[in-house]
């Protein structure tokens, strides 16, 4: 389940700011003809923090219906309170989701007890596969590999942890202490990863280029590392250009320069500046997406 390009599905919306579910459809059906091997609805990229709950879990209900079991769906499910990660965990298991992805509780900045304590409470409760999702640069605290390595051991159910911390080493560290499965948080560390024991990527430039990025892990997995390395340098100009200003707002104006979606984010988030833009929108010309 955990292998391969994962794409953070961004969350179309309309111009009055409703979720755009014809847009949302056409980009899922894309990710299915392209190779993706799996699918993360309402995590960062998909604008989590501004959906109500109501609106991710019509998302997740969503995304598991068009999909229609072609691909694992790991439904975000993610809070900073565990109420209510347990709630919308409990909910995504009820709807069919094949896993959650859970991100470390942010503002409240839990000690590695606190983080023990939330992921065991709901895995023990939600019976369904759990990838911890450790983005220091989104919650202000980082997971260390020990305190990883003891809640995997804590709950059979947690199972695999999307690494974001922008370090290799900390992939190393997780591997030499655990048999927890490791995805790549970060597009442009996802072949330095896979080389030290990472299985994939939950991605953000798989929404722009699905199927070179998912190329690229398979290009791995079977040994071709230099047709690997090929497509990283290929991507590499995407990967940075996706990060020129916060994440969703290239990729959004991305799609939308792509003519998938409309580039419509919710406030506080708002579309790139211009000037950005203009170098985004090189970088896709020569990355050939457009």
């Amino acid at each position: 389940m955990f292998r391969g390009s994962i794409v953070a599905l961004v969350t179309p919306f309309k111009e009055d700011f409703d979720i755009d579910f014809e847009a949302y459809g056409r980009l899922i059906d894309w990710h299915l003809e392209s190779g993706t091997d799996g699918l993360v609805p309402c995590g960062c990229t998909g604008e989590a923090a501004t959906l109500t709950h109501d609106e991710q879990i019509q998302c997740i209900k969503y995304t598991i219906e068009r999909v229609a079991g072609r691909v694992p769906v790991l439904a975000g499910t993610g809070s900073n309170s565990t109420r209510e990660a347990l709630s919308l965990t409990r909910k995504a298991k009820e709807l069919g989701a094949d896993a959650a992805l859970l991100i470390t509780p942010y503002y409240n900045k839990p000690t590695p007890a606190g983080q023990m304590a939330h992921y065991t409470t709901i895995a023990r409760q939600v019976d369904i596969p759990i990838v911890l999702y450790n983005v220091p640069g989104r919650t202000g605290t980082r997971m260390l590999p020990a305190t990883i390595a003891d809640i995997h051991s804590a709950a059979e159910n947690i199972v695999a942890v999307k690494e974001a911390c922008g370090s290799v080493d900390q992939v190393s560290e997780i591997r030499s202490l655990s048999d927890i499965t490791v995805l790549s948080g970060d597009d442009s560390l996802t072949l330095p990863m896979m080389s030290v024991g990472a299985t994939g990527v939950i991605s953000v430039a798989a929404n722009v280029l699905p199927a070179k990025v998912a190329a690229m892990c398979a290009a791995f997995d079977r040994g071709d590392v230099a047709e690997a390395q090929r497509l990283h340098y290929d991507l590499l100009p995407l990967f940075k250009g996706l990060f020129l200003e916060t994440n969703p707002m290239p990729v959004k104006a991305a799609l939308h320069r792509m003519g998938k979606i409309n580039n419509v984010l919710r406030l506080p988030l708002v579309p790139m500046q211009p000037v950005l833009f203009e170098k985004l929108e090189r970088i896709l010309g020569q990355v050939g997406a457009i």
